[in-house]
């Protein structure tokens, strides 16, 4: 309760609003999108409890050295290696299979500037756990912030992020120049080989 009126204290003081309703299942991965700021995490962490959604996130190891590991901890944190991709992904489905209400939230861009690709691994853990992505959203241009739709991974890559990237085709980070565009490494593999097998 003391997280719930916090949270929305913060928001209408920063002029935020939460604008759609809490998806009806309890197991989900959440992606953060657009992540541009470390103000992404102030703003994601207050919609998310203003809501009554006890999220978990991962962070680098090195924010949970030191006398700041216990707070991080609290405010859900979850800390991870980045040089061990597949092991992230292994214990985060193990982590699913073993709790009946789990809510993971992952930036997928993976860095608050502009890249290439997102990081693959909010998918395969979508995938190998069986529970959906909720497109999770902060909109600076409105102030505002919510979870999308839900989908459930298909298989085909190219389709599921198709309608990825139409979802954050309007939503805008706080320096909108470092959003990296939603797409994945594997889609350009596939059209590799598709292009490929026409030779």
């Amino acid at each position: 309760m003391f997280k719930t009126m916090l949270s929305r204290a913060v928001l209408r003081l920063g002029g935020w609003a939460l604008e759609t309703p809490v998806p009806p299942v309890g197991r989900y991965v959440l992606l953060a999108a657009p992540h541009t700021s470390n103000w992404d995490f102030v703003w994601l962490l207050a919609c998310a409890w203003s809501a009554g959604v006890d999220l978990k996130w991962m962070g680098k190891a090195s924010l949970f050295r030191g006398p700041f590991g216990p707070f991080m901890r609290a405010l859900g944190g979850i800390a991870i290696q980045r040089d061990t991709r597949s092991g992230i992904v292994g214990a985060t489905v193990a982590a699913f299979a073993q709790q009946r209400d789990l809510v993971v939230t992952i930036p997928a861009e993976g860095t608050r500037s502009a890249g290439c690709h997102w990081r693959s691994g909010f998918y395969h853990i979508a995938r190998l756990a069986n529970v959906p992505i909720v497109l999770g959203y902060l909109d600076y241009a409105r102030r505002r912030g919510g979870l999308g739709p839900a989908l459930v991974p298909s298989g085909d890559i190219r389709a599921d992020m198709d309608i990825v990237r139409a979802f954050y085709r309007d939503k805008q980070g706080r320096n909108p120049g470092a959003f990296t565009v939603p797409r994945l490494i594997e889609e350009d593999s596939a059209e590799e080989g598709a292009s490929g097998a026409k030779r």
